[in-house]
């Protein structure tokens, strides 16, 4: 296979100007933001008027607001399968991430210094572990998902004071051995954190954890809310100032709680139609992207991963000139990779399993997406990436 010529960043082509309007817009981006579910946004709204006050208050409606969030936290933990006591509530799932791996390690600092991590986690868990101890690496396979007797390994060495696993990876949807690695350290002594933010809602996450961390964005609930759920006999210790509210210093938004317990419910409840359902909108996905658009890789495990992601890097394109003409087409889609950002650096998760790591696209699929949004995404797609490889002066290779 030939390769792409070289182009001067600055001489690169962008993407064409579309000149016809598209009928509608099919959203087929929900990772990390779902739409708010309508169940959501009527308790958000009644929350707004019954809630607004400072649960810290001694007054009535402060005691009405306390009521409101210690109910959600409630529905939370009930809806996970914890107490309501191990259920602490974050300012974002980045903040639960961040606290959970630094409290840890922290309480746990006469044990060691090593936090033992996937290579494949989210950037939150990498740069927490390492501004809290020594970062173990263990390395995945081309699916993306790690090796449990080397995870296991690691873990049975001396002075490891917490490993993190996450439950599937949002970027691939590759669903990781978290039973058999939870099992390890249980015998190895040490507390296992499941991040469960791309996966609670979608499908179960069982009870193989120590400490679990959700985004309540991912499931249909606002964005501003994190869950980190702690079992009684883990070891954690704060390393930020002392605050009334111990583990996240400031709260969080009522309402914003409320919302996301009401919206886990119904995703809960409505988990295994929408998984039917969108795990064979996924599986049209994977097979037609492969068949008809020449020089594509579909990544991430072909059975075990999450329903609603499915992620293809297309060779000889950039990420994001390829967004963005699909946009223009009324396609919202995701990218796994980081070119999109400023800092034009490619995913590290595709870099782990050794993938392509441009012309990435990735699509989450919202609960209730349409069988002809994806059947005319899949239509029009070969045609898009062809007239970006043409921009880019590259059609023929």
């Amino acid at each position: 296979m030939s390769s792409a010529p070289d182009h001067d960043p600055a001489e690169r082509p962008g993407p064409q100007p579309v000149t016809h309007a598209t009928a509608s817009r099919a959203v087929l981006d929900a990772g990390g933001r779902a739409p708010l579910l309508p169940a959501a946004r009527t308790a958000f709204l009644e929350a707004l008027d019954q809630g607004w006050a400072d649960p810290r208050r001694l007054h009535a409606e402060g005691r009405r607001a306390r009521m409101l969030l210690d109910g959600a936290r409630e529905a939370i933990a009930g809806s996970i399968g914890a107490r309501t006591q191990q259920v602490d509530l974050a300012p974002s799932h980045t903040a639960a991430l961040h606290a959970a791996v630094r409290s840890v390690a922290r309480g746990r600092r006469r044990t060691g210094s090593q936090v033992v991590v996937g290579a494949v986690e989210r950037a939150a868990v990498l740069n927490a572990a390492d501004f809290a101890g020594d970062r173990v690496t263990v390395a995945v396979d081309a699916d993306g998902r790690v090796d449990a007797d080397e995870f296991s390994a690691a873990l049975a060495r001396p002075g490891v004071a917490l490993a993190a696993l996450q439950h599937a990876n949002g970027e691939v949807g590759t669903v990781q051995p978290v039973a058999a690695v939870h099992a390890a350290a249980r015998t190895a002594g040490v507390p296992l954190l499941v991040d469960a933010g791309s996966s609670l809602g979608h499908v179960d996450v069982a009870e193989a954890w120590d400490l679990l961390a959700a985004d309540a964005g991912d499931w249909g609930g606002p964005g501003a809310l994190g869950v980190l759920v702690t079992r009684s006999g883990v070891r954690r210790s704060p390393d930020w100032p002392e605050d009334e509210d111990r583990w996240f210093p400031g709260g969080v938004s009522v309402p914003a709680a409320l919302a996301a317990a009401v919206a886990l419910q119904v995703a809960v409840s409505t988990r295994d139609a929408e998984d039917t359902a969108r795990r064979r909108l996924v599986d049209t996905v994977r097979s037609r992207v492969a068949a008809g658009v020449p020089d594509v890789e579909v990544v991430g495990h072909p059975v075990e991963r999450l329903p609603h992601v499915v992620t293809f890097s297309c060779l000889y394109v950039e990420g994001e000139a390829l967004l963005a003409a699909l946009d223009a087409r009324g396609f919202a889609v995701g990218s796994g990779s980081a070119c999109t950002s400023s800092s034009l650096e490619p995913s590290h998760v595709l870099a782990a399993m050794g993938a392509l790591t441009h012309g990435n696209i990735r699509l989450a699929l919202p609960r209730g997406t349409r069988l002809e949004d994806v059947e005319r995404f899949l239509d029009e797609l070969p045609g898009i990436v062809a007239g970006v490889r043409a921009a880019w002066g590259v059609g023929g290779l």
